[in-house]
């Protein structure tokens, strides 16, 4: 039953006298709602920036150091890529001290740029993958097009299965790096100027490697066929930088985990709404999203945590919203 609107002492009628007296309750509990950022590579960020993590209820994260863009050469060498791992295992503990977050720690070869002796590093990988610290092998995936240097495609295929094989080995989730398509809808840049927000000379990207309609997605394609010859099961792999693009394949075909990307929508054009959609056509089981926050690009530290909000605000519920962002991550990735 429905109660008399309150009355208010104000001079003339206010919105409050019109409104019906039901007032809408929100659940308060999503404001500290803990959450996981299953891939970042924050130790690439600020003090400040890491900070931001910890105010906003990030609980734990997954830190990738496989980014071959902090590599001053190309194409890289493997060392250049045993000193991104070495860097970010000498700084976890501190992290973890200063910002309270549990911080894990993802290893592995990204495609993004041609590696000059892979054999070497993936040598290496087996014995750094045993390290508690770590709780995934990645991000990896073939990738349709390189910067600086071409990569084969059966170079990559093969650098990809390797690692797939040691994680299969090693019972870890893969992180899988999935190109995007992006969005056409921002403004057009002097040339030159490159693209705003992206600190990497664009120009410098070869041309590709797959050719076909959809490149961006036969890549994840291909990515499934490697893990089946590796042995590895399907739902150990999280395809991060999911989109519109990938993820009805992902969700309809596979067994595989997609996680939205929703810490920069200026390049890749996901945000909350994707996710939103995503859960309800598929449900959340597995479903989850990251920041892939990193100091090369313009990336937002808040984003996963807006976009628990806004999931709020577009109708998914909160037990629903927890298990994307706390239960799915936790259990895949096996946190505490």
């Amino acid at each position: 039953m429905s109660q008399q609107p309150a009355e208010y002492p104000t001079r003339r009628p206010t919105d409050e006298s019109y409104l019906d007296a039901d007032r809408f309750d929100p659940p308060t509990s999503l404001l500290n709602l803990p959450w996981v950022d299953c891939h970042n590579h924050a130790h690439t960020l600020s003090w400040e920036d890491r900070e931001r993590y910890s105010l906003s209820g990030c609980a734990a994260m997954v830190m990738v150091a496989s980014g071959y863009h902090w590599t001053p050469y190309k194409p890289v060498a493997a060392e250049d890529v045993q000193f991104l791992w070495d860097d970010v295992i000498n700084r976890k503990r501190a992290i973890e001290r200063d910002h309270l977050f549990d911080a894990n720690l993802a290893l592995g070869v990204h495609t993004g740029v041609r590696i000059e002796d892979p054999d070497t590093l993936l040598d290496r990988m087996a014995e750094y993958s045993r390290l508690d610290d770590v709780v995934a092998i990645g991000e990896t995936g073939i990738t349709p097009a390189q910067h600086a240097e071409s990569w084969a495609l059966d170079e990559q295929r093969a650098v990809v299965g390797s690692q797939m094989e040691l994680a299969a080995d090693e019972d870890l989730p893969v992180i899988l790096h999935t190109p995007n398509v992006g969005t056409d809808s921002g403004p057009e840049y002097r040339s030159g100027i490159g693209l705003p927000g992206y600190e990497s000379n664009t120009s410098l990207v070869q041309e590709p490697v797959l050719t076909g309609e959809n490149p961006a997605l036969e890549s994840v394609k291909i990515d499934v066929e490697v893990a089946a010859d590796a042995g590895l099961p399907e739902d150990r792999i999280v395809a991060s930088h999911a989109d519109t693009n990938n993820v009805e394949y992902l969700l309809e075909e596979t067994d595989c985990h997609v996680s939205f990307t929703v810490g920069y929508p200026w390049l890749t054009g996901i945000d909350a709404t994707d996710v939103a959609n995503t859960i309800e056509e598929y449900g959340p089981d597995r479903v989850m999203m990251d920041t892939d926050c990193a100091n090369i690009l313009k990336t937002d530290v808040f984003s996963v945590k807006r976009s628990i909000l806004e999931l709020y605000r577009q109708g998914i519920d909160e037990d629903t919203i927890r298990q994307v962002v706390l239960e799915n991550p936790r259990d895949v990735f096996g946190l505490d």
